[in-house]
């Protein structure tokens, strides 16, 4: 009798799960409020702080004890809307799934934020209410909305002194360009928050301050202040709906009846149409406002069913879009948008699916390696704990472990779904500096660790200076490397010194010159004679046109099986300029004639010969030292843009352009890369954070003499 095999099922319909992040500048409270939700969703029985080390997301030693946010966070939780007297919600009486991806704050981990966009729903965006927007809140705000990610806002900490919802609010509106509405207006504020006006119900919800850390609360009715505040936000945010939504707005201009129902899903639609961004106030640390926050969540964010079909390519054919229906019957599409080392699993590649399902033990194809492997574990991850599942759907977000040849950005699929999703973009390394193990033991150790953080981290790049021999590692900025090298030490036992990276100076002539060698030996004296001797001319080429050469010698001179040799000797002495031992670049040489001898010359002795005639020439030929040039843009608001000129000034920089676009000023200038260290930390000081900058290569310049001779003493050279 045949067996028969059953489709998994999933426990929580498609309709009901929420993919969210929670992302903002650092210390708005995004960890403190995600335990928040965490604790009153059942899914942890004790609230952890931030301060004490004991957060459930922040899991690294390094995020411990710098109170930070690292590495984003993924956690799954189910929410259940509970049915109160006067009061409409959307969602009442079934469990609705939230998967939560706590973000970064810091600068520096920004690839953390932009690839965890890439792959949710909807977003949180915390914002501090003393501080309100604050440069990095700008960053998150324009990554959110890059991925078209609708967004709440909770404006966070209105229980500290100097707390302002209704300045916050404005500043959201006017900095970031968002039209929001209100729909939860803190009670009180400092030392007097006590909850919650719910505008849509026109009810006030009251914390309780009791032993289950705000767990409880009451509902009651509005005082005579608190209902004209809400009947002013309600009335605002009807005729922002209306404006938005066909639906609302043909009600509201034909005067019909709307109802608190009718206004939520009106508000749902422009939500998610990110026509709206609704608003929010209350205190994570102080128990107060979260529950009502995860009622919005659910009500007014999309499940994955809500937002536009991804879009893919055909790995054939680049110029075809394909779209990937979000469905379990379609065939499986997924996203590996993260990777992480994990001590008992190992490789853990976390993925988002668009479509289909994936079963342990499932193959998937790789578009990008054009190679299938096999799934050997599915987890559903809680931060730092795992819980191992058979399936995993679409709309979730999991982590498989089995795969080996996977890069952040990958898509997996079924062989025959014929899609390529486009990988979330990161930004280039700011910054570099570079790494030597202490001992030989670390030495290996350190290329292991190295390697895995880089297949983690994206924005993390290790490559070796061939001329230097240094290994470099480049990142975001410096506490990004300082945590780098942190993790090497905990994790891999790796012992390592840090210190800047040498410039790539670069070396030169700026006029013709001869030059003669001559390397005769007697026998006699030295053993067996030798003979060799090549005149030749050095000039300066064009910037970029490297060294060549030229034979010009006659067959009286010496014979032509000699001239390798020379060419040799040419290239091995420009390897080493005469300034400060650096390569030459952009040099002829023309090798014009010389002589030899029947039976003392040898190859060799025409290269040592050559060698000679290049070091006395370019003694004549005014050698000079070259630095590297960056072409530097600098998006900064206009009020810092003074600043920003000065420092480059004081930094050997040549401003060569300035584009005003309303508030920003976008500066260009061509700037020494020895004075371009630490200037990501410099840059952010100079402007509260709110500028932002790229480099390229542009150039090799003439190094001042002031600089050439603290060079040249560094090196112990000179001519």
């Amino acid at each position: 009798m045949s067996k028969v095999v059953t489709a998994p099922t999933r426990s929580v319909p498609l309709e009901r799960t929420r993919n969210i992040g929670i992302a903002a500048h650092i210390d708005a409270g995004k960890t403190t409020l995600t335990e928040r939700i965490l604790f009153y969703t059942g899914m942890i029985h004790r609230i952890g702080e931030v301060h004490d080390g004991a957060t459930t997301t922040d899991h690294m030693e390094q995020e411990r004890e710098r109170g930070i946010t690292i590495t984003s966070a993924a956690v799954t939780c189910e929410w259940m809307q509970q049915k109160e007297e006067g009061v409409s919600k959307l969602f009442i009486g079934d469990n609705q799934r939230i998967n939560i991806i706590d973000t970064p704050g810091h600068v520096d981990f920004t690839a953390e934020v932009e690839r965890s966009l890439r792959v949710l729903d909807g977003a949180i965006v915390v914002f501090c209410g003393v501080a309100g927007v604050q440069p990095q809140s700008e960053t998150v705000w324009r990554q959110a909305t890059t991925y078209d990610v609708p967004r709440i806002v909770f404006v966070n900490k209105m229980d500290r002194v100097g707390a302002d919802f209704d300045a916050a609010v404005k500043e959201v509106q006017e900095k970031l360009g968002a039209r929001t509405v209100r729909i939860l207006i803190p009670i009180g504020s400092e030392e007097n928050l006590r909850g919650q006006i719910d505008v849509l119900n026109k009810k006030a919800v009251l914390y309780k301050d009791d032993d289950i850390l705000g767990s409880t609360y009451d509902i009651a009715d509005l005082d005579d202040a608190q209902l004209a505040l809400a009947e002013e936000a309600y009335a605002e945010l009807l005729e922002s709906v209306a404006d938005v939504d066909e639906q609302i707005g043909e009600k509201f201009l034909m005067e019909e009846l709307i109802t608190v129902a009718e206004l939520k899903a009106g508000l749902r639609r422009a939500t998610i149409a990110n026509e709206l961004v609704p608003i929010a106030g209350g205190s994570a640390f102080k128990n107060k406002g979260v529950q009502y926050l995860l009622d919005a969540v659910v009500d007014y964010l999309p499940s994955p069913l809500e937002i536009p079909a991804a879009e893919g390519i055909d790995p054939k054919d680049e110029s075809k879009t394909i779209k990937v229906k979000t469905s379990d019957d379609e065939k499986f599409c997924a996203l590996a948008f993260k990777l992480w080392a994990d001590k008992y699993f190992g490789k853990l590649i976390f993925f988002r699916v668009y479509s289909g399902t994936v079963s342990k033990g499932d193959m998937v194809y790789n578009p990008r390696t054009q190679q299938k492997e096999r799934v050997g574990r599915l987890i559903q991850v809680q931060a730092d704990k795992h819980e191992e599942i058979e399936t995993c759907f679409a709309g979730d977000i999991a982590a498989l472990v089995g795969l080996k040849n996977v890069q952040t950005g990958d898509t997996l699929s079924h062989q025959q779904a014929g899609v390529l999703l486009e990988p979330p973009s990161f930004p280039e390394p700011v910054i570099s500096m570079a790494v030597e193990p202490r001992t030989k033991a670390d030495s290996d150790k350190m290329v292991i660790g190295l390697d895995r953080l880089s297949d983690e981290d994206p924005t993390f790049v290790v490559k070796t200076d061939k001329e230097t021999g240094q290994t470099i590692i480049a990142g975001m900025g410096e506490l990004h490397l300082e945590v780098i090298i942190d993790r090497l030490k905990r994790e891999f036992g790796v012992q390592a010194n840090v210190g800047k990276p040498q410039i790539a100076y670069r070396e030169t002539v700026t006029a013709a010159a001869k030059g003669e060698g001559k390397f005769i030996r007697d026998g006699a004296m030295a053993g067996k004679a030798v003979y060799g001797h090549v005149i030749l001319e050095i000039s300066p080429n064009k910037q970029g046109e490297g060294v060549t050469t030229e034979d010009n010698v006659s067959a009286s001179a010496f014979p032509k099986e000699y001239m390798p040799a020379v060419m040799k000797g040419i290239e091995e002495a420009l390897t080493n300029g005469l300034v400060a031992g650096f390569p030459v670049v952009d040099v002829h040489a023309n090798v014009l004639g010389g002589s030899f001898h029947e039976v003392d010359s040898n190859d060799n002795s025409f290269k040592i010969a050559a060698i000679f005639a290049i070091k006395e020439a370019m003694k004549k030929a005014s050698p000079v030292l070259l630095e590297p040039i960056m072409d530097v843009e600098i998006a900064t608001p206009d009020e810092f843009q003074g600043d920003i000129m000065g420092d480059l000034n004081r930094r050997r920089g040549q401003i060569q352009e300035i584009v005003t676009k309303g508030p920003v000023a976008n500066v260009s200038a061509n700037v020494p890369l020895s004075e371009m260290f630490g200037y990501s930390t410099d840059v952010r000081t100079l402007s509260s954070g709110r500028a932002s900058y790229s480099m390229e290569p542009q150039c090799f310049e003439e190094v001042p003499r002031n600089i050439v001779d603290k060079l040249v003493a560094e090196r112990g050279g000179g001519y």
